[in-house]
């Protein structure tokens, strides 16, 4: 597991499948700096506000690149994102 994905979920990256709105990229960077959701989402708007363009590109290139929590719990087992994250919600049953 030397790929992309492997490299991301090493260093905190995954979109979650709780507390998404589009791709889950604001959810799981939000996890990854230890704030709400809602507040990188704002952050989120500033930036691109203050630079167009940049977040327009980067979004859609981060929602490919993160693995998505399924793709975590597929090689790594069902309990692989609760140990990797344990401040995160607990998915609803």
């Amino acid at each position: 597991m030397n790929g992309i994905y492997g490299f991301m979920w090493r260093h905190g990256l995954v979109r979650p499948r709780e507390g998404r709105v589009l791709g889950g990229v604001c959810a799981g960077l939000a996890r990854r700096v230890g704030i709400g959701d809602w507040p990188m989402r704002w952050l989120a708007l500033i930036v691109l506000v203050v630079l167009p363009g940049t977040p327009v590109l980067l979004y859609p290139l981060l929602w490919v690149l993160l693995p998505h929590q399924s793709w975590l719990e597929r090689w790594h087992g069902p309990e692989a994102y609760s140990r990797a994250f344990p401040l995160a919600p607990a998915a609803a049953a």
